[in-house]
């Protein structure tokens, strides 16, 4: 760095003996050269004294004469700045963060510094340091802790400025703040605004977005931490961000399924509010920017465009507590990072600038399209808008969107002295063919100041305007009168301007520019100082100034915001004078009006209707005491407040606050009608194909229960009231299929049988389309497939058909792949059966990862490869040869080959995507050719998978195994498990609990083998597989005689019809959001009976004991998480169902209808929180829905009341389940409490609770923490022992596997169950004795040993969060799944949409043969409340559009086990019959 003197011209005009220096026609100027463009350039407020960073050297400097020397800092390691941070509300403190562990600090504006540690070095993402607005002392220090490329957030506190070391926050933290982060916030509450912090965390037992929380607390987390009640006195989970917003506190939440987000505001950190926007706009995640705001509103612009559209948004401002907002205007310019061309006039209230799109319909039609920019200003905060004039023109000015210049674009707090590059006419042109602008009228009347655009800026509260060409420049130009004339000094070089700049507040006489001199290699970096002190010789005097006030109307007149005008004294422009006030502000002078509508606001509990209208948002309260009776009345609200800072005088204006009566009536909400309501509709067809529910997000705004249906007359119907009215959708189309998104509840998309697809991305409300490069294929194979990243919901996979003609005898298949939702496709691979992205959050670097299964030389005679590529195969690696298929289960990755003598199979696993690893099963398996295996369930961090034994038609069993954590090692969890010739297993998992699973076992397995029936028992296990056991005999029904068996319970025990007997697979016994409650169907005996004799069960306590429900075979469905329960007999006419509100304690008929219906399905949405159900079928040979509707019931009119601080206080109590054989309810190593309602109180839950509390202790391990190792079985007395013949697996194996072990354990013949969080006990997985890893012996001789979990740890894949993974699961791991036929029935090569890693089809069946190969997929507990991708229970069309099994039944099947499979229909299966006959 040097400095070089500038030009210095001054007239001297003197006599002999008295000189006199008149004014200079000059500024002086100094220059100064950097290494690299210099950086962070910060003033310390109302000072000359500047610092910057050269980020070559990573050096900051300090100027202390407002640039015209600079120095190194004195205290501060040289080459070690990382980043310079100043606290914006002490003109005293700046940090400068270093590269590593050291950091320094000043508290006096940098003249020296005091160094201090952190443990770990600062994050990258966001600025390391958050200052407390009141105390410069107190700060918040963010660090990441790094491994390789992994970086974990730690965040630390300091009080003392860092005097002392900073200590730790809630480790778990990945974003903190202060509530006191900005001077306007309060509280009300000194010591709460002196140490409150708000932290953004993981979830308690799930570290994805969707379960992220807001913790708050008093005491640093100490002892001391709440969860705010956000919505309707519950927290919210999903909590994504935080942040300050002048005096609010901004949370926004998102769930899983979608991407709109509910944003939540507070303006005390108390007390928090759902923020309305009203249902024309929603949130988006990225989609939404908090604008500048003022001391009495906040402005939000919402993008109203797709992400591959031009970007465009909507401006709203809210009220005074940030809870509702009004739409400004629309069609406002953003563009991708979010920026949006928006500016507040600085320091006057009430005046805006924005730019709006002008051709909006064109860009919403064309994303291609230029939009065509106008700018326009309120003076009133946003009510009205007007075009910006000069000389009677139009003028548009460039803005936020393409800033030139650091700090505002237009204005500074110079009063009313604005400036702007643009033109005049139509719209906006492109920067370079603008001028710069000026007015100094607040931006009532613009001239041109300057041809060409320009960097400005502003100085001596207006009096002076700097401005450089923007390009090369060779010219500085200033002007004294407010920018009607300018005079100009050459620069001694041609330069380059980066940025011009002065004080924050526009009072000095001192500029810098930031500037390039010369070109290439001999390219200088500069910063060049300007004083144009001596271009006045005089201070201003008082006539020098004038009364300017901010607002005026048409006629010159005030106006008034916020209940006062005001006004500025301010230099005239003509005054040859500076105000050389350095460091004053100019402060405004303010007179009350009289007050108007416009001064006041809705208040509390009142929402507006209509411009100056307020209504009650609900019932009222009345003062304690005072109302008896209805008719009593009482002194109110008048639903208006004075808007809070609000100085209107209310004599001789409008009066609006004043308490008016009411009526007590008012406080009391209507009453329930105590009735439950019904609604039927009939359609033509005669059978409904599909169905689906568009189920609304928790913090998606809005009441809708959005269902959309297709009938075998390919007529599709939609409903938004849960089926109380329908109506036909594109009417003049046929529809050969629906494709819910998989992972967006919003998004549905509609096939023709040509190119055309519709689709609808706000749940049906609006509907558009685009064209495909084929027409579906018609080998049954899934036509769309999504991506699983809620950022790429627009990207798509199409699996379509070319040549299709003759009946698909040429028909070659052939994928694309959009990034643009259909607006433009490229090429993948031909000869596909099915390609998918195989994105995971945990996969770093696979966006656009996806896998192929592709036909040797495209034939589809050949076998198959599978092939996987990042860059849409323009490149592409080979991964496996003749495989049978993969599928995509949690982090599994499972691929089926053929061994090379083509005669077995053999499956390969990874969990990185990239590379796999044979999985071992027990020695004692084969797989023979035409055997099968069938992966069931990785929801728990293992693989279960079938391996079948007898595949004998009707004979059909096999055994259970069970994977490590990897997925590669296996062993024998149950044998003789009952299975189909489809591939289905009787084996299904109890949603929303951890490890309790119910399969269905041949007890006569011999004579099966011999072609006897089998004989079916049912077993239950309730740690993960590890132990199995029969289900205890029910208690006799009270009233209703029975003749059940009595005994032990190997000959007397329940037994339960599985998944292999049911018409739909979609119906599970359990759901995710009614923890501990199961429904089955069965019988009590030795052996599971005949379906058509069985009876209806029910548990409420995770299977352990059981209740008989009703006589017969009933279905059933779970509504209000479990609060309602509703059952119906299936496949006889009927005209009642029976309902329970008390968990099936009791029963209550009603009759829905005066004629019987063929009930075929009963359902709900797919987060079973909905008290409306729907009935399908048929009435008098019509097809029918019914709707039922609970929500009238006086029993369910009242919300629950539930608190995370007290959850036993209410409506809840805390449920621990248990292990039969465990004494002190530990199960998986720890004692787990689950929010359920109490029984017997009359309310409803509403809205999706966390149900999982908390995990009350780890247990001590016990034998049930661990299972039989590779080669051990389970013996009768629980032990495990070397299967006879084989050999224990090799435990030096693993020192080949992982280079970096030292030492290894020898094998003990148990592992320890991945789910468990036990700590101490009994040790079963480790002996005492370690031996070295070979070439490790002199450092396994150096150590002194290292703990068994230390090297369980080491020695596997870390399994994330396993405390409580079965809840975690359903919430977090999406139990939806499907089923995949490959091929036409039983055989061929048809493929499906199940086998993907999506939100409802994590966890598919793989069941796949040499010969015989099928992809099923079995319901398990991970079914997660929200995202159900396939909508329920659509059933399942097929033909040549799809998969016979259709390719995503029901978002909400899946999440409850509804949604995985679909019914093959004879009738539907051909595109020329059956359906076709009846269009």
């Amino acid at each position: 760095m040097h400095r070089r003197p500038g030009m210095l011209v001054s007239l001297v005009l003197g006599f002999l003996s008295v000189l006199t220096i008149a004014k200079k026609d000059k500024p002086s100027v100094e220059s100064t050269t950097f290494k690299s463009i210099p950086a962070v350039l910060t003033y310390f407020d109302d000072t000359d004294i500047i610092l910057v960073v050269d980020t070559h050297d990573k050096t900051t400097y300090r100027s202390d004469d407002a640039g015209i020397k600079w120095a190194p800092l004195s205290g501060v390691a040289k080459g070690e700045t990382l980043e310079l941070l100043k606290n914006q509300n002490d003109p005293h403190v700046a940090v400068v963060i270093g590269t590593d562990k050291t950091h320094w600090i000043t508290k006096d504006q940098g003249k020296s510094w005091d160094e201090f540690e952190t443990e770990f070095s600062a994050t990258m993402r966001r600025p390391a340091i958050a200052f407390h607005a009141s105390d410069p002392d107190r700060m918040l220090f963010e660090a990441a802790e790094c491994t390789g490329l992994i970086c974990h957030e730690k965040h630390y506190y300091t009080t003392d400025g860092f005097k002392t070391k900073p200590k730790p926050l809630r480790d778990d933290a990945m974003s903190c703040m202060w509530a006191k982060s900005d001077p306007l916030f309060t509280s009300g509450d000194k010591k709460i605004d002196s140490d409150r912090v708000l932290c953004n965390v993981a979830g308690k037992y799930a570290a994805w977005e969707v379960n992220t929380r807001l913790l708050i607390s008093d005491d640093f987390f100490k002892d001391d931490e709440f969860e705010p009640a956000m919505e309707k006195g519950r927290p919210v989970p999903g909590v994504v961000n935080i942040a300050p917003v002048k005096s609010y506190l901004v949370a926004a939440a998102k769930s899983e399924g979608s991407r709109e987000l509910a944003m939540y505001v507070s303006d005390d950190s108390k007390t928090w509010h759902p923020a309305e926007f009203g249902t024309e706009h929603k949130l988006e995640q990225d989609a939404y920017t908090l604008l500048e705001s003022t001391n009495y509103s906040m402005q939000v612009d919402v993008m109203t465009t797709s992400n591959f559209m031009p970007p465009m948004g909507v401006l709203y401002t809210s009220n005074s507590n940030g809870t509702f907002f009004t739409k400004n205007i629309e069609h406002t310019n953003r563009n991708k990072r979010g920026f949006v061309d928006f500016e507040k006039i600085s320091n006057i209230q009430g005046i805006v600038m924005v730019n709006t799109v002008k051709n909006w319909e064109s860009v919403e039609l064309n994303p291609l399209a230029t939009k065509e920019l106008i700018t326009q200003i309120s003076f009133d905060d946003g009510r009205t808008w007007q075009p910006m004039q000069s000389d009677g023109k139009d003028l548009h000015l460039h803005s936020v969107t393409n800033q030139r210049n650091i700090g505002r674009v237009y204005s500074s707090p110079a009063p009313g002295i604005v400036m702007g590059v643009g033109n005049t006419g139509k719209s906006l042109k492109p920067r370079e063919e603008c001028d710069t602008w000026v007015s100094d009228d607040a931006g009532i009347i613009w001239t041109r100041a300057l041809r060409g655009p320009h960097l400005y800026e502003f100085g001596d509260q207006g009096a002076l305007l700097v401005a450089i060409e923007d390009g090369e420049a060779e010219v500085i130009s200033w002007s004294l009168d407010h920018g009607k004339k300018w005079q100009e000094m050459k620069l001694p070089d041609k330069v380059r301007p980066i940025s011009l700049t002065t004080t924050p507040d526009s009072t000095s006489l001192k500029f810098i520019l930031t500037a390039d001199k010369g070109k290439g290699a001999k390219t200088e970096h500069q910063l060049l100082a300007f004083d144009f002190a001596d271009l006045h010789e005089r201070k201003c005097e008082k006539k020098d100034f004038e009364d300017w006030y901010a607002r005026v109307d048409e006629k010159g007149e005030p106006t008034c915001i916020m209940g006062h005008t005001q006004m500025y004294r301010r230099r005239k422009a003509d005054a040859e004078c500076f105000v050389d006030k350095e460091f004053e502000d100019p402060e405004p002078l303010a007179e009350d009006c009289k007050c108007t509508d416009d001064d006041y606001e809705c208040d509390y509990n009142f929402v507006k209707s209509g411009r100056y209208k307020c209504e009650p948002s609900g019932p009222l309260k009345a003062p304690e005491g005072v109302c008896k009776d209805s008719d009593d009345t009482f002194e109110g609200s008048s639903g208006f407040r004075l808007i809070p800072g609000n100085t209107c005088s209310k004599r001789g204006g409008l009066t609006k606050d004043e308490p008016v009566k009411r009526k007590c009536g008012e406080t009391k909400a209507p009453p329930a009608s105590g009735k439950i309501g019904t609604e039927i509709s009939t359609f033509k067809g005669d059978r409904f194909i599909e169905y689906y529910y568009l189920e609304r997000c928790a913090s998606c705004k809005g009441e809708d229960e959005t269902v959309i249906m297709r009938t075998d007359r390919r007529e599709v119907f939609l409903t938004r009231d849960h089926g109380k009215t329908w109506a036909p959708i594109l009417k003049d189309e046929e529809i050969v299929a629906i494709y819910p998104h998989m992972y967006s509840n919003d998004r549905v998309y509609m096939i023709t049988p040509k190119k055309k697809v519709f689709y609808s991305e706000d749940r049906g409300k609006t509907i558009g389309h685009f064209d495909t490069p084929e027409a579906p294929n018609q080998d049954h194979l899934q036509i769309l497939s999504f991506h699983p990243k809620a950022d790429n919901e627009d990207w798509l996979i199409w699996t379509g058909g070319e040549d299709c003609g003759h009946f698909g005898a040429d028909c070659k298949t052939i994928s694309h792949v959009t990034t643009r939702n259909g607006l433009d496709w490229k090429p993948l691979l031909e000869g596909v059966r099915k390609c998918q992205f195989v994105w995971r959050e945990d996969r770093p670097d696979s966006d656009k990862l996806v896998y192929c299964e592709q036909y040797d030389h495209k034939d589809p005679e050949q076998p198959l490869n599978l092939l996987s590529s990042s860059d849409w195969f323009e490149t592409n690696k080979k991964l496996k040869r003749d495989v049978i298929s993969f599928a995509t289960m949690a982090e599994y990755i499972v691929v089926a080959v053929r061994d090379e003598d083509k005669k077995s199979l053999k499956v390969d696993t990874s969990i990185d995507g990239i590379e796999f690893a044979d999985a071992q099963f027990p020695s004692n398996f084969k797989v023979p050719h035409q055997q099968a295996y069938t992966v069931l369930d990785s929801s728990t961090h293992a693989v279960f998978l079938h391996v079948t034994v007898n595949n004998k038609d009707g004979s059909e069993y096999g055994s259970i195994i069970k994977s490590n954590s990897n997925g590669t090692s296996y062993v024998l969890s149950i044998g003789q498990v009952n299975r189909n010739g489809a591939g289905y297993v009787d084996f299904e998992k109890m949603q929303g609990l951890e490890g309790v699973a119910v399969v269905n076992v041949v007890a006569n397995a011999k004579e099966a083998d011999g072609g006897s029936a089998k004989k079916l028992k049912t077993m239950i296990t309730h740690n993960d597989g590890a132990e199995w056991a029969y289900i205890r005999r029910p208690k006799d029904p009270k009233g209703t005689k029975v003749d059940w068996c009595k005994g032990d319970s190997d000959k007397c025990s329940l037994h339960i019809h599985g998944y292999t007997e049911r018409d739909d697979p979609r119906d599970t016994f359990s759901s995710p959001s009614a923890v501990g409650l199961m429904l089955g169907i069965g019988n009590v005996g030795e052996f599971l009976g005949y379906k058509k004799d069985a009876d209806t069960f029910i548990t409420r306590d995770g299977g352990i004991n059981w209740n008989m429900v009703n006589t017969g075979t009933w279905m059933w469905e779970y509504g209000d998480q479990g609060s309602i329960i509703v059952i119906v007999k299936k496949g006889e006419p009927v005209k009642e169902v029976q309902y329970t509100l008390d968990e099936g304690i009791t029963w209550i008929p009603f009759q829905f209808s005066k004629d019987p219906m063929v009930v075929d399905d009963i359902s709900t949405v797919p987060s079973d929180t909905s008290r409306n159900f729907l009935l399908w079928g048929k009435v008098k040979g019509d097809l029918t829905t019914i709707n039922l509707d609970f929500s009238g019931l006086e029993e369910r009119s009242k919300q629950c009341v539930l608190s995370e601080q007290d959850p036993e206080a209410d409506d809840y109590y805390l449920w621990m389940p248990s292990h039969p054989l465990s004494e002190d309810n530990c199960l998986f190593g720890h004692v787990a409490q689950y929010h359920r309602k109490l029984a017997d109180h009359n309310c409803y839950n509403g809205r999706s609770i966390e149900h999982l509390h908390t995990i009350g202790q780890n247990c001590t391990c016990s034998r049930q923490d661990f299972e039989c190792d590779y080669n051990f079985e389970r013996q009768p007395d629980n032990t495990c022992r070397l299967v006879e013949g084989l050999s224990p697996p090799d435990p030096q194996a693993m020192c080949a596997k992982d280079k970096s072990i030292v030492e290894y354990y020898d094998t003990t013949g148990y592992r320890r169950i991945p789910l468990t969080t036990c700590a101490g006990g009994r040790d079963l997985e480790f002996t005492s004795r370690t031996r070295p890893c070979p070439g490790k012996e002199e450092e396994f001789n150096s150590r002194h040993g290292i703990s068994a979990a230390g090297l369980f740890f080491a020695i596997t894949i870390p399994i994330a969060l396993a405390s409580a993974a079965g809840y975690w699961v359903w919430r977090n791991w999406d139990g939806k799944f499907g089923r995949i036929q490959l091929g036409d029935g039983s055989a061929g090569s048809g493929s499906g949409a199940f086998d993907r890693d999506a939100p409802w089809i994590k966890f598919p069946v793989l069941a796949i043969s040499a010969i015989v190969a099928v992809l099923a997929a079995l319901p398990m507990v991970a079914g997660s409340l929200y995202r159900t991708v396939a909508t329920r229970f659509g059933r399942g069309g097929g033909g040549r559009y799809g998969p016979l099994e259709r390719p995503y039944t029901s978002r909400g099947s899946f999440a409850r086990g509804r949604g995985g499979y679909s019914v093959v229909d004879e009738e539907d299966e051909d595109f020329l019959g059956g359906e076709e006959d009846e269009a």
